[in-house]
């Protein structure tokens, strides 16, 4: 066992400028609980039946849809068909919407069926919609706007600036002369400052406001493309209209449709979207629990946000964080069913929309937070957890290192322990926690290109999922569940002296906790 260092004596590691990284040293430690848990996490996983079903058949989760509730449905029943208490704890409302067909065919001057996607929240279309696709145009004041919108009635409105190419970036880099990756970089910044005049040329603050603008001059919809610089990628977001369908549409048939009007060709569109509001509906979190029998009321918790947008199937954001602490909590109740402390589960919702569901829950159970042990969090992505930030938590590293040296290399061999860390203030749901002063942590995965191809984008679904990182993740979730669970001691809640900020040179904060959004409004 690693001796732990006095609090006070981490302390020092906080005064530098950056955070100090350290890899946690291996000592084998016999345990048959640890034994047990790598056989039935490594050997008999659960992780692709349980990613397979959330993310194929119930699919997308968004914030106050039909599929999220049937969803929480499915993962209470699973949590009690393994003997473990689960419910749902409501906290407040949000409007409801379901999502029905996108269908968006270019009919003029040719025929395509072309890649497009309605955003979240938009108003459908009550049908097929026929009308002719327009680009804005060069505005110079908002009388030149005015007169633009006089023409709109009817026709779909391009509002988002055309690519230059839709090649990722390392493409170029690859394959292009230096001279032709120059000029493409700098006809795309222009193209992008040239847009930008023009939304500033409205009169209005936002591309939101001129959406909102448009729909009022009776424009059939709205056109966006918001790429991920990615193939084939786009980023789904919400709608900013409330009568006509705002639709994303790829970034290459974007294009198509922004050449044509350019160079006036006539695109002319048929599009059917079909959506409904289905007025406000309660907000919940799901919550499963093992009961603690010496220590019940002290508690770890494990996290995930389980809302996802819907362009996809919410599979690396935040399906995998979601299976990783389901498939922990079934390998704590085989391996560890009767733990010292409590050990709850938390699958919040709303954490895109600013972590209302883990506020809500900071919030309405203070009970629960001033008695944590430690909250392990996962949610950036299907890769391995490669790095854990003690966020700032002064005495946190000791107990890692010694939790670190029970647990098998082949685990925790690549983790970086990042000491003391800084606190994150809404990165995730450990920020929550963090906020409220619990020792919270963020277990951060490798990338897998995440930013890029699957955060918050159409393609985010069940094939991107890598699952021997997804198994490799569970697997330590529960070990370190396990030994919080089990430590003699209870986790400091000394704050590290947090550096300068690199970029503005200020001291840095602690975040300060602010409650959950009880209402969409």
């Amino acid at each position: 066992m690693i001796e732990r260092a006095r609090p006070g004596a981490m302390v020092v590691l906080a005064a530098a400028a950056f955070p100090m990284v350290v890899t946690a040293q291996q000592v084998a430690v016999e345990d048959p609980v640890i034994t047990h848990m790598w056989t039935e996490g490594m050997e008999h996983s659960q992780v692709e039946p349980l990613a397979q079903t959330l993310l194929d058949s119930l699919g997308p989760r968004l914030t106050g849809s039909p599929e999220e509730l049937a969803a929480s449905d499915w993962v209470i029943r699973t949590y009690r068909s393994w003997g473990i208490e689960a419910r749902r704890e409501n906290y407040g409302t949000w409007e409801g919407w379901r999502r029905g067909v996108t269908h968006v065919d270019l009919v003029e001057p040719r025929v395509r069926t072309l890649e497009a996607t309605m955003l979240a929240w938009s108003p459908g279309t009550d049908g097929t919609v026929h009308g002719q696709v327009v680009l804005l145009p060069e505005i110079t004041g908002a009388a030149d706007f005015e007169r633009f919108l006089a023409g709109v009635k009817g026709r779909f409105v391009l509002l988002s600036a055309p690519q230059p190419t839709c090649r990722p970036d390392s493409n170029w880099e690859e394959y292009a002369t230096p001279e032709s990756w120059e000029r493409m970089r700098t006809a795309r910044d222009e193209e992008e400052r040239d847009w930008n005049e023009r939304i500033r040329a409205t009169g209005l603050q936002t591309t939101n406001d001129v959406a909102r603008r448009l729909e009022e001059a009776g424009a059939a919809g709205i056109f966006t493309s918001r790429w991920s610089q990615g193939w084939g990628v786009q980023k789904i977001f919400s709608a900013a209209t409330e009568k006509v369908p705002t639709i994303d549409v790829s970034c290459e048939d974007y294009g198509l449709l922004a050449r044509l009007a350019a160079n006036d060709q006539g695109p002319v569109v048929e599009v059917r979207a079909d959506a409904e509001f289905l007025g406000e509906v309660p907000t919940w979190n799901t919550v499963a629990v093992l009961p603690g029998h010496e220590l019940p009321q002290e508690y770890v918790i494990l996290s995930a946000h389980f809302d996802s947008w819907d362009g996809g199937s919410g599979a690396t954001d935040n399906g995998t964080g979601t299976v990783t602490m389901m498939e922990a909590m079934r390998i704590l109740k085989a391996a560890y069913p009767n733990p010292k402390r409590t050990i709850l589960v938390g699958h919040w919702n709303s954490e895109e929309q600013g972590l209302n569901g883990s506020r809500a829950f900071v919030a309405d159970h203070p009970e629960i937070v001033d008695n944590v042990q430690a909250v392990f969090n996962q949610d950036n992505g299907t890769g391995r957890v490669a790095n854990i930030s003690m966020q700032g938590f002064s005495g946190a590293a000791p107990y890692f290192a010694t939790w670190f040296a029970k647990i098998p290399q082949e685990i925790t061999g690549d983790i970086e322990l990042r000491i003391p860390g800084t606190p994150g203030g809404g990165g995730s749901d450990y920020a929550s926690f963090v906020c409220a002063d619990a020792p919270a942590f963020g277990l951060s995965s490798l990338s897998w290109d995440y930013g890029t191809y699957t955060w918050h984008t159409n393609r985010d679904t069940f094939d991107k999922l890598v699952m021997d990182d997804v198994k490799n993740n569970a697997t330590l979730t529960a070990m370190l569940a396990y030994l919080a669970s089990e430590d003699q001691d209870r986790l400091p809640r000394d704050k590290a002296i947090l550096p300068l900020n690199p970029r503005t040179g200020q001291q840095m904060t602690w975040p300060v906790c602010r409650d959950g959004a009880r209402s969409r409004n």
